[in-house]
């Protein structure tokens, strides 16, 4: 898959775009930040891209029930994550802390408090463990995406106590880049029950409102649109009209793998087979059996890791094409064809060298020692 974004990158001279995998992504695909960059890069080598390769830790969540019990346990929980992903080249990250949003709360601003209290917090610590050099790209959450639609009001609530928090309690003075708003959608689409998707309404005056005020106001790149990969293929150039600053694109990618002529069905039995029984658990009484495999097998590429990088060269080849022609498609809508350049002139290279893993030190050790 990421060759197949390089390759479309190559052709069209795109240069702004990111490679993001959430906390709870990286667990359930069992991909570990210094795994998930070193294949990035790898693909970026194998296809003979040149320029900044932009990774990024996307939804760093704090978990409100855990956090209600023991909030610096959970915080530290958070900590601990960001800081192996930036010693991994992860220097994009995405504080999620829009779960504790309290809408029972008295005004806006108190129900927006533990959220901007949380993100300051981590947004602190992660200007803290910055590379030199480095400036981290760090965005941020006001409302949790599935649920209601975001307002002015919500980020201006949201901002200016993010700010206020941050210059009182941290040195570290420099805010966030972009901020996630909901306006419509939800992270994999709303399943059918014949597995189908329903087609979600964006509130598009919204997007380009908010936008505006997060450039204006605070000098953010501006709004960060999640759950777009399921929309219309006609819907996607209106992003580019209401300038927002990033679109996220998962799913429709996976369903591409998942249900291309090219992917064995066999595997796909064996992968069905192994969810029912393995995750059987999450399937609510009123799923059907094609809801429940839609919102679980994304749980499979952890378990089948082997063989989904073991499939056959021609069964690749033909998946990567597939994929191609949808990443050429989404970087003409997006209008980010031509940026490579720009993104070279604007984009300091920065010579990072990370500590090497603790797997590498022993065995060089060993060898040092005349024992390898």
């Amino acid at each position: 898959m990421a060759r197949a974004v390089f390759r479309a990158a190559l052709r069209l001279k795109a240069g702004a775009f990111i490679f993001e995998l959430t906390r709870t992504e990286s667990y359930y695909t069992d991909q570990s930040p210094a795994e998930y960059a070193a294949v990035i890069v790898a693909a970026a080598l194998r296809e003979g891209f040149e320029g900044p390769v932009f990774v990024q830790g996307d939804h760093y969540k704090v978990n409100a029930h855990k956090f209600a019990k023991d909030p610096e346990s959970e915080l530290q929980g958070v900590r601990n994550f960001c800081q192996e992903s930036v010693v991994a080249g992860y220097y994009n990250i995405d504080i999620d802390a829009s779960t504790l949003v309290d809408l029972e709360k008295p005004g806006v601003h108190e129900q927006q408090r533990a959220n901007f209290e949380a993100t300051a917090t981590l947004a602190a610590y992660l200007r803290s463990i910055e590379p030199p050099g480095v400036t981290l790209s760090l965005g941020g959450e006001i409302g949790e995406i599935g649920e209601q639609n975001s307002t002015p009001e919500e980020l201006t609530s949201f901002m200016d106590g993010f700010m206020e928090t941050l210059m009182r309690r941290s040195r570290y003075k420099k805010g966030l880049a972009k901020i996630s708003v909901q306006t419509g959608t939800r992270d994999g689409g709303v399943v059918l029950p014949d597995g189908g998707i329903t087609q979600v309404a964006i509130d598009f005056k919204t997007l380009r409102a908010l936008s505006a005020l997060a450039r204006d106001r605070y000098g953010m790149a501006g709004t960060v649109q999640h759950g777009a990969s399921t929309l219309p293929a006609d819907a996607f150039h209106k992003f580019v009209e209401c300038e927002v600053a990033e679109v996220h694109l998962a799913t429709e990618f996976q369903n591409m793998i998942y249900e291309s002529t090219a992917f064995p069905r066999d595997l796909k039995e064996e992968i069905y087979k192994s969810l029912r029984k393995l995750c059987g658990d999450e399937r609510k009484p009123s799923d059907t059996d094609a809801q429940f495999l839609y919102k679980t097998r994304k749980k499979a590429f952890g378990p089948f890791k082997r063989k989904f990088w073991d499939l056959p060269a021609d069964i690749r080849v033909r998946l990567g094409q597939e994929l191609e022609r949808k990443f050429t498609f989404l970087f003409e809508q997006l209008n980010v064809q031509r940026t490579a350049e720009l993104v070279k002139k604007t984009v300091a290279q920065v010579p990072v060298i990370p500590p090497a893993p603790p797997a590498l030190t022993g065995a060089l050790a060993k060898v040092g020692n005349g024992r390898g």
